[in-house]
């Protein structure tokens, strides 16, 4: 799977959203002002009726879509994670979750993968505050066939929705016809010793390790944990009873991600283990992408150690 080549998950929400755009004239994108780096520009090119430039004005554009939601369409929000999550985040809270309106916000540049950009757009809070609104749906596709079905899964799904891509290239986990499920986790390894939960970019990450540690013997279970609100609660539940111990992996802060969602699963449950890889509740900083991650243990050789040790 990683031998393929490797996209970004930008690629795919820029292929979906303008293919979706032709197949629905109410499904429009406030663009704010960034459309070349989130590929918006065929949907701009394609469909300039159905596409607004509000500037460089992230809560404006929030408010913006909210008044076209309530007018039944359905917008997408496109600009980077910092932005369209801490900027945009009373907008977000007042003028889309509060009152449920069909927003969706279609945000690139997540975690760490804007690397070399540093630490100002090394977005790793976003999914773990938006998580915590009411009414808000929280995704992030592992590569870009995932991206494409997800995207038009939210866009046939009503409700306020986050969804979370890449800007650097990432490996392919899918084929095209793989069919997703909003808040349904995918298992693509079964296992007995250990289960190993991952979304976004380190599902990649999380599949090597389970062959480097069938290799040496133990079976590791691996989910795509795409949605992270709703959480797939049944998952979890079975990771615990089958296995009794959990690896969280996520490109975001270990506080209040992934991995905090499935820690809350599992204290409810009163047994299991779960060790959380991600970023260390530190800021990135100017560095290649697989850098960063290393710094933060967030690689395959880390996994399988805490996986030995469990």
């Amino acid at each position: 799977m990683s031998e393929l080549k490797k996209i970004a998950t930008r690629e795919g929400f820029g292929e979906e959203i303008a293919a979706l755009g032709h197949e629905n004239p109410d499904i429009l994108v406030v663009d704010v002002d960034i459309g070349k780096s989130c590929k918006t520009g065929k949907f701009r090119a394609e469909l300039p009726e159905q596409y607004i430039n509000v500037g460089i004005a992230e809560q404006n554009g929030a408010g913006v879509a909210a008044g076209l939601a309530t007018c039944g369409k359905i917008p997408f929000v496109v600009t980077y994670a910092v932005f369209g999550s801490l900027r945009m985040a009373e907008m977000i809270r007042q003028e889309v979750c509060y009152p449920d309106l069909n927003v969706k916000l279609a945000c690139s540049h997540g975690g760490v993968t804007p690397a070399n950009d540093g630490a100002s757009h090394q977005c790793i809070e976003d999914m773990g505050v938006l998580r915590t609104f009411p009414n808000m749906t929280v995704i992030m596709p592992a590569d870009y066939n995932a991206a494409k079905k997800l995207v038009r899964e939210a866009a046939n799904t009503y409700g306020p929705m986050y969804l979370r891509f890449t800007r650097d290239a990432v490996a392919q986990v899918y084929g095209p016809d793989e069919q997703f499920t909003i808040g349904k986790a995918k298992q693509l390894r079964d296992g007995k010793d250990v289960s190993i939960i991952a979304n976004g970019d380190t599902v990649i990450l999380a599949i090597e390790a389970a062959e480097t540690l069938a290799a040496k013997g133990i079976s590791a279970r691996v989910l795509d944990m795409h949605t992270i609100k709703p959480l797939d609660v049944e998952a979890v539940a079975a990771c615990v009873n089958d296995t009794g111990r959990i690896i969280t992996v996520e490109d975001h802060n270990i506080l209040n991600g992934l991995g905090s969602a499935v820690c809350e699963v599992v204290a409810e449950m009163g047994k299991g283990i779960v060790k959380r890889v991600g970023i260390q509740d530190q800021f990135g900083q100017s560095a290649p992408y697989e850098r960063l991650l290393a710094m933060n243990g967030i690689t395959v050789e880390n996994i399988v150690s805490i996986a030995e040790t469990l």
